[in-house]
């Protein structure tokens, strides 16, 4: 993972080493439009216990799902061994507020630690949702949908351009801009995804659909059959296709000519009768027309066949 996101390697490293080289990273931090004022630890800092009770959840976590088994193993682990890692926290009145370490947090709770390890740095709003999003995108916690809210949680709350949060970030714009995509689906289908029961090839197919309607039977169908990304690009490109136009043909009997003569076999005979005139295509191949004739019975039937002169030899 750490050569998938080597442009987030000044995140958490960065702010807890010494005062000089955090402020200058700080400094010299390439995004054009926020500030985002990040300080070291303080000089009265460095990691330090705090009663668990003391450290309250961050407003700006963008993971809302954590692995229940991986958590249990945490916390067994941590009563062993207590929390290796300290927490990174900013002061705020009386209370930590977490920045990062948002699973050994609940597992030390879980494990009924009455301390932790925590670690004091300064840190806007901004900042603290950005450490939030970097803990988490290099150890690979969040879920595609996770990532896209992160985004567009940072994108909404400072008010920055795609370009500025992939900047804030280390990622392409590119990808902050497709993961960004995702939150356009239906609630539905950003379930599954969260969920692990569509990939993100799937949902940025289905994107494709302008019905949500079409969206989520396609999105049930991929589930349920096990489709692959191709096999589900495939069932879309043929739901996109323009409808067939219909064939350029031309009747062979004027409509008035054709009103009167049913009119007058409906006389002659004195039964229904239907007449679907033959067709000439535009291609010149002929259509065969046809004539339907209503009798009730053998009775009518013979009085009819008489009329057309048909006598039977039997």
């Amino acid at each position: 993972m750490a050569g998938k996101h080597k442009g987030l390697g000044r995140g958490l490293d960065v702010l807890i080493k010494d005062g000089t080289t955090a402020k200058k990273k700080a400094v010299t931090r390439k995004a054009p439009a926020v500030k985002a004022e990040v300080a070291a630890v303080p000089e009265k800092g460095g990691v330090r216990e705090v009663p668990v009770s003391k450290v309250v959840a961050s407003p700006w976590q963008p993971r809302s799902t954590f692995d229940s088994d991986a958590l249990t193993e945490l916390v067994e682990s941590v009563k062993v061994h207590g929390v290796l890692q300290p927490l990174l926290v900013r002061e705020i009145g009386s209370k930590f507020e977490l920045i990062a370490g948002e699973r050994r947090l609940r597992a030390s709770q879980a494990a009924l630690l009455k301390t932790v390890p925590i670690i004091v740095i300064e840190a806007s709003d901004e900042k603290a949702l950005e450490l939030a999003l970097i803990e988490n995108l290099q150890r690979e916690d969040l879920n595609p949908i996770e990532e896209a809210e992160g985004y567009a949680l940072l994108q909404k709350r400072f008010n920055l351009t795609q370009e500025q949060v992939a900047g804030q970030v280390g990622k392409a714009r590119a990808s902050v801009a497709n993961a960004l995509r995702l939150l356009e689906l239906p609630d539905s289908i950003r379930k599954y995804v969260a969920e692990g029961l569509l990939s993100v090839g799937h949902a940025k197919v289905l994107l494709s659909l302008e019905s949500e309607k079409s969206q989520a039977t396609l999105a049930r169908k991929a589930i349920k059959d096990g489709l692959s990304v191709r096999n589900l690009e495939k069932l879309v490109k043929k739901l996109m296709m323009p409808p067939k136009k219909p064939r350029a043909e031309k009747s062979d009997l004027p409509g008035d000519y054709l009103q009167t003569l049913t009119d007058e076999l409906h006389q002659f005979l004195g039964t229904s009768i239907r007449i679907t005139p033959s067709k000439t295509l535009a291609n010149g191949k002929k259509v065969k027309g046809s004539l339907e004739i209503d009798y009730h019975d053998n009775e009518e039937l013979d009085r009819l066949l008489s009329l057309i002169g048909y006598v039977s030899d039997l």
